[in-house]
């Protein structure tokens, strides 16, 4: 490596990984908030909650790279330029697309790594921090219940919702307003109790956890043998100054709290797993929908398929006989009703009502059927979406750091002015464009308003000719804005303009 291209590679590596470092830091703060309420006050110990951060900044790594790319190479180039380092190398013979050569092996170089950390890397962090997430829950119980939702209680023995308006004390052992659901096995909430307080009692050496309620009511629903009696819609009540519940989790404690829960999302999956849930997806969505449709065909009746004929097994019958049997189809297919009023009409008035409203409760279940298998199909189409979203995001990722570094380096030498003010509002602006045009054509693609892989290249695509354009601006040495190609074209067509009116 000659001497110049080791400069450069060392100023822009310096630049690169000290912005990462800091990036990466403000991210990690900024991304805590989301998860400070499954972290702060439950008790959890200094290695969990590094565990979970160790997890949680492989995820940042689509936000903070590209970022990093743009924010290094507009610092390094827009250096060389206030420092005159450029002039000196324009004056020795050396373009910008030599100065860049080094830098441009790196970044290809980074792409790739890129790629490959948002295959292997990423979909593995993602799955071990939603792990994390649901086991602290389970084995804090403190931290499962969410202030003013209702949070499950699955696996406890005990199956139930519970919703409290204020936790407060130590690890959130004291609740305000509870109100609790009971579950049967079959999963139905008959029983509520309601609270004004309660706590929550516990010992390292205990697997019982005591749910102790202060002045409340019990109502439970009754489920009487005798049809009768279930008319009335029996129901007990009673009111309680204490009532304690007894909570088994011998189970949750004896789990590790990295287990696999076998959930995978999208974003837990790699290029070899997302293409082949695409591809069993579009079969899936494909049935339902054909599936459905002949269900709704065949409950209205109407539009009759009629089943294709196999030619090799038609045997050719007579010209006598074949007019003869066309003349039978022909009247069989002729209909001797005109319209619905001469139906109706032919028909005695309680036939008529008994005929309208069945035709009106066919319609309303089969409409009642389309909504709910529309919502439905909704959802199987967004949850596809996302995950050609994801495949295609993979490699746009990779791509983006190269096509940011061409925007970055021109437009760090065009400004011609290094440090961390100018630049970093630059890279601020242009980062922030390129990121909300990917959050809200992600959105509108998985959505389906426009294609899943447009959603994930849009934001890329836009920032390519503004690199090629930034490009050969810095290479012909011209300005951020200019506006004299413009003025010289109004000038020549004006000269024109005149010559015709002296002839």
């Amino acid at each position: 490596m000659k001497i110049l291209d080791r400069y450069i590679l060392s100023r822009f590596l310096y630049n690169f990984f000290s912005a990462f470092f800091i990036l990466i830091v403000i991210f990690i703060f900024q991304g805590i908030w989301l998860f400070i309420d499954d972290l702060a006050g439950k008790g959890l110990g200094i290695v969990i909650i590094a565990k979970f951060i160790f997890y949680f900044i492989p995820t940042l790594v689509d936000k903070v790279l590209p970022l990093t790319v743009l924010l290094s190479s507009i610092l390094t180039f827009g250096t060389f330029a206030e420092n005159y380092e450029f002039a000196a190398m324009k004056a020795s013979g050396i373009s910008l697309q030599r100065g860049m050569r080094s830098l441009i092996i790196f970044v290809i170089f980074l792409g790739g790594v890129t790629f490959f950390f948002a295959n292997n890397v990423i979909p593995k962090s993602e799955q071990k921090m939603f792990n994390l997430r649901r086991n602290i829950a389970k084995v804090k119980p403190a931290a499962a219940i969410t202030e003013g939702v209702f949070s499950d209680f699955e696996g406890t023995g005990e199956g139930m919702n519970i919703k409290v308006d204020k936790k407060y004390g130590e690890q959130d052992r004291f609740l305000e307003n509870v109100i609790i659901h009971k579950k049967t096995q079959q999963s139905v909430n008959n029983t509520v109790i309601k609270a004004k307080s309660g706590e929550l009692i516990s010992s390292e050496d205990s697997d019982i956890i005591q749910l102790v309620l202060k002045d409340g009511n019990y109502y439970e629903e009754l489920k009487p043998k005798n049809n009768k009696d279930k008319r009335k819609h029996p129901f007990a009540k009673s009111k309680f100054e204490t009532y304690t519940i007894n909570i088994d989790i011998s189970e949750l404690n004896n789990q590790d709290l990295e287990e696999d829960r076998n959930i995978t999302t999208d974003k837990m999956k790699n290029v070899g797993r997302l293409i082949k849930d695409i591809d069993s997806l579009r079969k899936n969505n494909v049935e339902k929908v054909e599936a459905f449709s002949k269900n709704i065909t065949t409950r209205m009746g109407a539009f009759p398929v009629t089943p294709k004929q196999d030619s090799t097994k038609i045997t050719k019958k007579p010209e006598a006989t074949q007019l003869a049997t066309n003349k039978e189809q022909e009247e069989v297919q002729k209909d001797s009703l005109i319209s619905i009023d001469g139906l109706l009409n032919d028909l005695k008035e309680w036939q008529r009502v008994q005929v309208v409203n069945s035709a009106k409760s066919s319609v309303t279940s089969i409409l009642t059927s389309v909504v709910s298998k529309k919502e439905e199909l909704q959802k199987r189409f967004k949850f596809f979406n996302s995950h050609i979203l994801s495949l295609h995001k993979k490699y746009a990722l990779a791509f983006s750091c190269i096509i940011l570094f061409f925007v970055g380096a021109p437009l760090g030498a065009i400004i011609r002015k290094g440090g961390l003010g100018l630049p970093m509002v630059i890279a601020i602006i242009l980062f922030l464009s390129y990121y909300f045009i990917g959050v809200f054509a992600g959105n509108y693609s998985k959505e389906g308003n426009i294609h899943p892989m447009l959603g994930a290249w849009l934001s890329t695509l836009i920032m390519l000719p503004l690199g090629i354009s930034l490009t050969r601006r810095a290479t012909a040495d011209r300005g951020l804005f200019g506006f004299g190609h413009i003025i010289d074209g109004l000038k020549n067509l004006f000269k024109k303009k005149e010559k015709v009116v002296e002839e």
